[in-house]
């Protein structure tokens, strides 16, 4: 099991990836727009590039305002997998691309990023701490319930 504390690949054939574009679901694709394990989720509205630090920050807030649930479960719906590399400010062009710096992952229009289930977890809950939770993201986001008819 990976410690949210260390959202990174065991290994990886390339040490550094092209910049690439968030993904645009086209053909009518609806991979990872459904609930699949809990009852209550966060879908994002719009397409990003999600850190693995932002991830972590929102696990934590999740964990922090639901502490009080014996037996909730949590599943990352998303895992950061993409090499992020930075070059310092004021550096002149040239001299290869630059030094590692984090780890994240694109994100579409659309998919579900965290779901939640437990025993005594009811919709308000859920509802105020995915709010929370999404305050992190800076893109705008929606609460999903599974036993309702969604996307």
């Amino acid at each position: 099991i990976r410690s949210y504390q260390n959202l990174q690949p065991r290994r990886r054939k390339y040490k550094k990836a092209q910049k690439g574009r968030v993904p645009v679901r086209t053909g009518g694709s609806t991979k990872g727009n459904y609930m699949a394990f809990g009852d209550y989720g966060l879908r994002v509205k719009a397409g990003l590039r999600l850190p693995a630090g932002t991830i972590t920050a929102i696990y934590a807030t999740l964990k922090r305002k639901l502490k009080a649930i014996k037996g909730l479960q949590i599943w990352l719906r998303v895992f950061p997998d993409i090499p992020v590399t930075t070059k310092g400010t004021e550096v002149r062009m040239g001299k290869g691309k630059g030094a590692f710096d984090y780890w994240a992952c694109r994100v579409p229009k659309d998919k579900i990023i965290f779901e939640l289930q437990g025993p005594g977890l009811n919709t308000e809950l859920a509802k105020d701490a995915l709010r929370q939770a999404s305050f992190k993201l800076g893109v705008p986001t929606e609460f999903v319930v599974k036993s309702e008819a969604t996307k």
